[in-house]
């Protein structure tokens, strides 16, 4: 499952897949594996993108099961 959510905080904070990388100490690929879905980061990493990012776990890496979409989905339309 793609993470719109690590792209989209990532792009907020004018950030490029390179510079991110950078904070967190990795490749800019391991990055870009990451928002496609194609990479499972170590909880580690994921800490160290929350911390870069200004974002939390769940803000940036939990999914939300099928009734809490539906939750939102509906209180927002």
């Amino acid at each position: 499952m793609k993470n719109k959510r690590l792209k989209i905080a990532r792009i907020e904070m004018e950030l490029s897949q390179e510079d991110l990388a950078k904070a967190v100490g990795v490749t800019r690929q391991t990055i870009g594996l990451i928002e496609s879905g194609n990479y499972n980061p170590t909880l580690k990493l994921c800490i160290d993108i929350c911390r870069a990012t200004g974002k939390t776990l769940n803000d940036l890496f939990w999914e939300e099961s099928e009734d809490e979409k539906r939750k939102a989905n509906s209180e927002n339309g």
